[in-house]
C-alpha cells in the first residue's frame, strides 16, 4: 500500500535566492510548513534548497506560489518539478 501511494504523490526541488541576511530565518519558517520535506542552507548561487511533497500538482503549486514565495526576505525561486518513472 505505502508503494503504491508513493507513485501518486508529486515531488519537486525548489532552490531560492533570500535576501542578504534573512537565510536563517527562511529556512527555520520553510521548516514548518506543510509538505515542505527538507531544508538546507546552501553557498553558491542560490542561498536555499528544499524537496517538496504533495498529493497532487495543485497543492504542490498552491505550496510553492502562496506559502513560500510569499515569504519575507525572498528573492526569487527555481522550481524543478521530479520526474517519476
Amino acid at each position: 500500500m505505502l508503494v503504491t501511494e508513493m507513485h501518486d504523490m508529486h515531488s519537486a526541488f525548489v532552490l531560492m535566492n533570500a535576501e542578504l541576511g534573512k537565510e536563517n530565518k527562511l529556512v527555520k519558517e520553510l521548516r514548518q510548513i506543510p509538505h515542505v520535506k527538507e531544508v538546507y542552507g546552501v553557498y553558491g548561487v542560490y542561498d536555499v534548497l528544499m524537496e517538496i511533497e504533495a498529493d497532487s500538482m495543485e497543492t504542490l503549486r498552491e505550496t510553492i506560489t502562496t506559502k513560500i514565495r510569499k515569504l519575507d526576505g525572498v528573492k526569487s525561486t527555481l522550481t524543478m518539478i521530479i520526474v517519476k518513472d
